[in-house]
């Protein structure tokens, strides 16, 4: 694969895909390069409210300090990824918002199957998968294409700004891959894909979560979104051991998703356990 072969997103062309009317979005943005999308957009709320409203997103072509949970960064190599911070004001109650990554992870593995063809699955609570060849330990037979950042900024008026940092692994061939656990699109068997395809069907994905999640006051049961997210969570239905935060960890089988998204695992000993965060990792198929 040759540059050529991977070219810089248009700005022109996906703001006219993308903002109204043409598009769903009240303002989009596309920057050559950024450090990481989501602080740029933090930044930019919480210096000026209105600089980011509801439904708006911040493009990078090239993003070099990615952002994910526990602080962790990543880059990609130019040309091979989409990465985008899609803003929305919920207007939800607070309790609901626990649901957003899992939204988000639903949007992205529509868009991914749409757009690539490849059975990607989410592995609870914000990392997007796609098969693989060989199992890995703690991954099984799948690799990470996309990991999902979501962040709360409290606003002057009272309301919330929520923004959900996506990136996708799209282009990259093998020797660009930074850590045995990730993959590509490409490297999962995807044809004729491309950046800005894969882009505009994220963006209609994550705008039609988030129109029925506010048009449900939050309720992810009501609005038909917990079954949807529950039948792309791969890691629903195998043994799993989950690192929690201050280094303990919790083992069993993940059984379900609570009412508020909350991984429900049953442990060796024949109760139940609620996680509400904590980094996965695949044992063996559930029995």
């Amino acid at each position: 694969m040759t540059d050529q072969d991977r070219p810089p997103l248009d700005p022109a062309t996906v703001r006219a895909l993308l903002e109204a009317p043409a598009g769903p979005l009240t303002r989009v943005e596309v920057v050559a390069r950024t450090g990481s999308t989501n602080a740029d957009v933090v930044r930019d709320l919480r210096a000026d409210p209105g600089s980011w409203p509801d439904r708006s997103v911040l493009v990078a072509d090239h993003q070099d300090a990615g952002r994910g949970r526990r602080d962790r960064t990543w880059s990609t190599p130019p040309g091979t990824a989409v990465t985008c911070s899609f803003v929305v004001r919920p207007r939800v109650p607070a309790e609901s918002l626990g649901w957003l990554p899992l939204l988000a992870g639903r949007g992205a593995v529509t868009a991914v199957r749409a757009t690539a063809g490849v059975p990607a699955h989410l592995k609870w609570p914000n990392d997007v998968l796609v098969p693989a060849d060989e199992p890995l330990e703690g991954w099984g037979a799948a690799r990470k294409v996309g990991g999902i950042l979501c962040e709360l900024v409290p606003l002057a008026d009272g309301s919330t700004a929520a923004v959900v940092g996506i990136g996708l692994n799209v282009l990259q061939r093998a020797d660009e891959l930074p850590v045995p656990s990730a993959g590509s699109l490409a490297l999962a068997g995807a044809r004729h894909v491309d950046r800005l395809g894969v882009l505009v069907a994220l963006v209609g994905a994550l705008d039609d979560v988030a129109r029925r999640f506010r048009d449900a006051d939050g309720s992810a049961v009501a609005s038909g979104l917990a079954d949807e997210v529950a039948d792309v969570v791969g890691t629903l239905g195998t043994h799993v051991r989950v690192a929690l935060p201050g280094d303990a960890w919790v083992e069993g089988v993940a059984e379900r998703l609570d009412d508020d998204g909350a991984l429900v695992l049953r442990t060796a000993d024949g109760t139940t356990q609620r996680v509400l965060a904590g980094d996965v990792h695949h044992l063996r198929a559930a029995r």
